[in-house]
């Protein structure tokens, strides 16, 4: 009986020390986990950190050239998309951004505004910074009318200094291409426009601050690969 109550203790307390052990070497393990970036705390450092000029004022310009088959007004969208996104990631002061009615308004007063360097147009807003953005194709069209859309939308982006006409961003080239587009979208022609306005304003924007890693990519984004073998 005793020999039994001692092989029983001696196996608890081998137990115990392993699980102690085990324990312990977990512990360790958790603590350099918890050392370590998360995934959503990664930042990818900004191309230009906008966000360190918050108190300039900035202007939205977004060129929708007339030979573009367009049915809709994209410098609307875009413009308010893009303004949104300034205010919501980089936390740019709404009074900091020029309105679309504010530059429509001053666009319909000027007969050659087509004709206007962005810097000029920056300057009579009272601007600091002009975030211009092109507009080099777009396609949207109902699939066989399902109701159901495709569309897709390409532009260039460039951030100058108003005062000298300076190229601020981006750095190593002319400018930022940006490509988004979806396959299916079955809420509705306007939906569909605004969803590709926000994806092309959140991949322009996602270059001027500190981005969370995992936000970078988002799923219609299709700048850096081709439309056909994109995945999710």
């Amino acid at each position: 009986m005793k020999k039994l109550q001692h092989k029983s203790f001696a196996l608890y307390f081998f137990s115990f020390t392993v699980l102690t052990s085990l324990l312990f070497y977990s512990g360790c393990g958790i603590a350099g986990t918890i050392g370590t970036p998360r995934s959503h705390e990664k930042k990818i450092p900004a191309e230009y950190n906008l966000a360190g000029h918050r108190d300039r004022k900035i202007l939205v310009l977004v060129n929708q050239p007339a030979w573009l088959n367009a049915n809709v007004n994209l410098r609307f969208y875009l413009t308010e998309a893009i303004n949104n996104s300034l205010v919501r990631n980089v936390k740019i002061p709404p009074g900091n951004l020029v309105t679309y009615n504010e530059l429509s308004k001053f666009r319909s007063n000027q007969p050659n505004f087509s004709l206007l360097p962005p810097t000029k147009v920056g300057a009579a807003l009272n601007t600091n910074m002009v975030l211009l953005v092109m507009i080099e194709d777009y396609q949207l069209y109902e699939i066989a009318e399902t109701g159901y859309y495709k569309g897709s939308l390409n532009v260039q982006s460039i951030l100058l200094e108003t005062a000298t006409g300076k190229k601020l961003w981006p750095e190593s080239a002319g400018s930022k291409s940006v490509r988004v587009g979806f396959e299916v979208e079955n809420r509705g022609w306007e939906f569909a426009v605004k969803r590709l306005a926000t994806a092309c304003s959140y991949c322009i924007v996602r270059y001027l601050y500190n981005c969370p890693g995992d936000k970078f990519k988002i799923f219609d984004d299709k700048s850096d690969s081709s439309w056909e073998s994109w995945k999710r």
